[in-house]
């Protein structure tokens, strides 16, 4: 900073002599400074360095000389302006004294007949600008400055000039023209076009806090306050300040009207009505008294007269309220922009889980925040500036607020936990939790989806996971995806049923009691909204509602499109979060992408082939390295692409409808086998890898089968079957001979998957949760029950072999990728572990590998994330424009 005041100094020499700071706000830093022609004190003011940078020069000194020509005694004068290499910069008479500011941060309250005076100064500054073209845009206790007792606007034309240089770049500086405090509704919601009925607003808001001692809206944020200008009436002056008048409360009610229309059309009618004893708000009658002389007696009949008043208007109120209550006029619905700061930001995982979660009321948020182990969940109240970490919540999943928003339900790898929203460390409730897709139900049970059960609850204080229903997982569905939501009477809860795409994904409700489930149509991620509506996002990123029956369980009207552009991550997680009191959250921006990496064991990372990046999942070598076999999203769902390795061309293998995942090559690395949906479940197919031919069957069972690898002798097809959490085992069918099934791994209770065999093929390994959490165990193949040996200590997946078949790959419960030292002579046994690097920032999946390593065992391709750019748009009282848009 020291160095930009020598800068300036230096620069502006020849004109004036900078002496010291005066203060410094939002836009602008003020120097008292000598002006060297003139000999006379100067207030020097220039603009923020960040700002500069954003202004165009010319168009900013242009506009800025509009404001030069007013001349008017309360108007303070516009000597200069101009730039100096990179310094933007004009120039006011200093002026001794206080700014309005300073004298209420001095008085609090100003005495009645001073508020008047001021006033009537300030408004005749103002009507003279606004006959002159110019709105202020900026009115606010600091820019009056106060002289000899008289009041000088100061500023004037300034925010105009900036808005205009700037236009919409301004919004990277982070800078809010005007106050939120003294901002009319029309100024705080965005609107550029403004009148001068909007500087009558910012003067109402200053007369208010002369007279009361604070604005009339307060917060903590930004956010807050805007919140309350747009839809929050203020207290009445009277009540804090009884010896107002009654037609200074109305006049100054009628400058802060929400509606432009309502307000004062001049400054002039805004003066008349605080010296006019008979002035009241449109609508309201001034009763015309009769004189009466001074003494007791006229006082008593006024009191009587205004008792008297008083009962009458107390008992038509509750008539009308007992016979026909007035319903409230609708809230102002406000979106705006919603920033985290540096160090706060959302942490965006690609996977199938929404990242942030509201309170009921409105007032919270918690969402994926930065954390040493990646991420963890933080917790931001609305009306405040900053978020804080949550302590015990590294790497935690579906986060949801209890009913009364003072506690915060997460998922930490299997286990099912609850932390206060105040701090401390989290509780456990359950610890072989393998679903996701948490609510807090009205009953006080935490409800979950899991793959295979449907949903299961836990109560609140702990306890065993109970099921509630179970899904049909057959035709290749799993029932319960993504978030949960249990409706607020507690008979039922939506749902996603997952089909292979996105495309293919359909909303549902269950009945608890029956356990039916009824499809309600396409989409992803329904939630009930308060309001009485059904809330989700179709594939194509629009936020759809349609009236909905909670009692009924069923749809009661169309559904009408409201937002575009909401964000799907990982197979369909919709971005969006709503509370209970219509406040709605929700995130921008296209789908994730993945680009496919090198990284070695150092965990540094280079582009397999700049530039390529799309929906890519499950990708594999082919034994000689020349080839990735990749999975990749498009709008059918999922198909195979085969790319020439690094920059050679890429060509599609499978054009099905449905999705075809998983690959893995064959020894000879001519044809590849896949998992596919084509037909009325998952099967394993095989195609050539040059594309010739059509596919070909492989295994077709009436149950999913979910991964498959032949082993290295071409005996044994080893494959998954289930969808996961309890339902998923491990089994084999031989290609020779006897081709009966053998059930490798295959306990009913324990969820048991991601197979591989070992190079030489004697040795199968898995992941199991029969420990209570997914860790990498090794067993002899195919002699499955002669021993079993625990890889992984602290969590483990997505196990790869080296090719040397010394090393087993797998990732732990903190997103590290693990190299674990085995021997498999004379005995198995596991030797050393050692953490490579961090594989948080690429994709991942419980169930299989998302990642490969080369045949020297020294580098990995892997899938790294790349996020699209996107906001986060906060919305204030949606439920308006839902009962608005869509009807009930």
């Amino acid at each position: 900073m020291e160095d930009l005041v020598e800068r300036l100094k230096a620069a502006l020499a020849d004109c004036y002599r900078i002496e010291r700071e005066l203060g410094h706000g939002g836009m602008a830093t003020v120097y008292l400074a000598r002006d060297l022609k003139h000999d006379r004190e100067v207030a020097l003011k220039v603009l923020r360095p960040e700002l500069s940078a954003v202004l165009g020069t010319e168009r900013f000194l242009r506009e800025i000389r509009i404001a030069a020509k007013l001349n008017h005694p309360h108007i303070l004068a516009l000597y200069d302006s101009g730039e100096v290499e990179g310094f933007l910069y004009y120039v006011m008479p200093h002026v001794p004294g206080d700014s309005l500011r300073d004298k209420l941060n001095r008085e609090k309250q100003l005495p009645m007949d001073e508020t008047v005076a001021l006033t009537q100064q300030v408004v005749a500054a103002l009507d003279y600008a606004h006959q002159e073209g110019l709105i202020h845009r900026d009115i606010k206790p600091e820019n009056i400055l106060i002289h000899q007792g008289e009041a000088l606007v100061a500023d004037f034309g300034i925010a105009l000039a900036v808005s205009a240089a700037g236009g919409t770049r301004l919004t990277d500086t982070g800078l809010s023209l005007g106050t939120p405090e003294y901002m009319s509704p029309e100024q705080a919601t965005g609107e550029r076009q403004l009148t001068a009925r909007s500087d009558m607003y910012s003067l109402g808001a200053v007369v208010y806090e002369m007279l009361v001692g604070e604005p009339p809206h307060t917060g903590n944020t930004v956010q807050a306050i805007i919140a309350k200008v747009v839809s929050v009436t203020p207290q009445p002056i009277q009540r804090v300040r009884e010896a107002v008048p009654g037609n200074v409360e109305a006049a100054v009610q009628c400058a802060l009207s929400k509606t432009p229309a309502d307000r004062f059309v001049s400054g002039a009618e805004f003066a008349r009505a605080l010296t006019d004893p008979t002035f009241t708000l449109p609508g309201v009658a001034s009763a015309a008294a009769v004189p009466l002389r001074e003494g007791p007696w006229r006082r008593l009949a006024i009191g009587m007269a205004g008792l008297a008043a008083l009962l009458a208007v107390v008992a038509v109120i509750a008539l009308w309220s007992w016979l026909r209550p007035t319903p409230e006029p609708p809230r102002t619905v406000t979106r705006m922009d919603f920033a985290l700061p540096e160090g706060e930001e959302l942490v965006v995982v690609v996977t199938g889980t929404t990242v942030f979660a509201l309170s009921p009321d409105g007032t919270r948020l918690v969402y994926y925040g930065p954390g040493e182990s990646g991420r963890q969940l933080w917790l931001r109240p609305l009306d405040q500036l900053r978020a804080t970490p949550l302590p015990g919540t590294e790497l935690a999943w579906d986060p949801v607020f209890s009913p009364d928003g003072e506690a915060i339900g997460f998922r930490r790898g299997n286990k099912l936990q609850v932390a206060s929203a105040a701090g401390g460390p989290p509780v456990t409730l359950a610890d072989s939790v393998l679903g996701g897709a948490t609510d807090w139900g009205p009953d006080g049970m935490l409800y979950f989806h899991d793959m295979s059960n449907g949903i299961s609850r836990v109560p609140a204080t702990g306890g065993e996971p109970e099921v509630v229903t179970r899904s049909d997982t057959s035709r290749g569905g799993l029932l319960h995806h993504h978030r949960t939501d249990v409706l607020p009477n507690g008979k039922g809860a939506l749902f996603t049923i997952w089909r292979g795409s996105v495309e293919d994904e359909q909303i549902a409700v269950v009945e608890f009691a029956s356990g039916e489930v009824r499809v309600l149509g396409p989409g992803n991620d329904p939630e009930y909204a308060a309001s009485g509506h059904l809330v989700y996002v179709r594939s194509d990123r629009v936020l759809m509602a349609a009236p909905f029956d909670q009692d009924r369980l069923a749809l009661t009207g169309p559904a009408t499109p409201l937002v575009e552009g909401v964000a799907l991550y990982g197979g369909g997680a919709a971005q969006f979060a709503l509370s209970e009191t219509g406040t709605l959250l929700y995130r921008t921006g296209g789908q994730p992408m993945r680009e496919p990496v090198w990284v070695d064991r150092d965990g540094r990372h280079a582009a397999v082939d700049p530039g390529w990046v799309g929906t890519f999942a499950t990708p594999a070598l082919s034994p000689d390295g020349s080839k990735l076999a990749v999975a990749h999203g498009g709008d059918a769902g999922l198909d195979l692409w085969v790319k020439q390795l690094d920059t050679g061309p890429l060509s599609r293998l499978t054009f099905a409808e449905g999705a075809d995942a998983r690959p893995w090559w064959m020894s000879d690395g001519r044809s590849v086998l896949f998992v596919s949906g084509r037909g009325e479940t998952y099967d394993l197919y095989r195609k050539r890898a040059d594309g010739v031919g059509q596919a070909e069957p492989v295994l077709v069972l009436p149950e999913a089968v979910q991964q498959g690898q032949i082993s290295p002798d071409g005996e044994w097809l080893v494959y998954r079957t289930g969808p996961g959490s309890g339902g998923a085992d491990i089994r084999a069918r031989r290609l020779r001979g006897d081709t009966g099934t053998v059930a490798l791994v295959a306990d009913p209770n324990i969820n048991e998957h991601s197979p591989v065999i070992s190079p030489d093929g004697k040795w199968l390994a898995y992941v199991s949760d029969e420990s209570g959490r997914r860790e990498l165990y090794v067993r002899p193949f195919p002699n499955v029950d002669d021993g079993r040996w625990q890889v992984s200590t602290a969590g483990g997946s997505e196990p790869v072999w080296a090719h040397s078949g010394r090393e087993l790959f797998y990732k732990n419960a903190s997103d590290e990728l693990v190299s674990s030292e085995v021997r498999t002579s004379p005995t198995f046994m596991v030797g050393q572990h050692r953490i490579l690097f961090s594989a948080a920032d690429y994709n991942k999946d419980a169930f299989h590998p998302q990642y490969d390593v080369t045949r020297d065992d020294q580098r990995f391709v892997m899938l790294r994330n790349r996020m699209p750019e996107s906001d986060l748009v906060l919305v204030l009282n949606w439920f308006e424009e839902l009962k608005q848009r869509v009807g009930r």
